[in-house]
């Protein structure tokens, strides 16, 4: 199972858009994510409703931080990028009908959204800012 890149492709164009001077083209940060313009503006409009990110048009237009970083969690990114499955492991649901499937689905959705919570609780405590103090320089 291919593994949903959002939320951590996010993350980085927003600490970029930090660091540069001016405002940020789709096209510039498809550039640096080798991906569609047309994909960045439809992700960065999330953002933008989210009211994470500002849209300038014209000349010298473009994307811009509406927030510092220290007012950013992961939490918030994730959900604005459309709340991606944390998980790429789950349930089966081959055999509806056979109890042990039933058990074990039962167990593992559970225990799934116990750690869900924990993960989204944890990603509500750590901001851009705290991701940023990693970078040499």
């Amino acid at each position: 199972m291919r593994q949903d890149g959002r939320l951590s492709r996010m993350l980085h164009v927003l600490i970029h858009m930090d660091k540069h001077h001016g405002a940020m083209t789709s096209e510039m940060i498809a550039q640096m994510l080798d991906a569609n313009p047309v994909v960045i503006r439809r992700t960065m409009a999330g953002l933008r409703d989210a009211g994470f990110v500002l849209s300038e048009k014209g000349h010298g237009g473009g994307w811009r931080l509406a927030r510092p970083l220290d007012q950013l969690t992961l939490l918030d990114i994730h959900t604005a990028v459309g709340e991606p499955s944390i998980f790429a492991v789950g349930p089966a649901y081959d055999m509806p009908g056979c109890l042990i499937e039933q058990a074990v689905n039962t167990t593992l959705t559970g225990v799934f959204d116990e750690a869900e919570k924990l993960l989204r609780s944890r990603f509500a405590e750590v901001t851009l800012a705290d991701v940023a103090k990693g970078l040499a320089g």
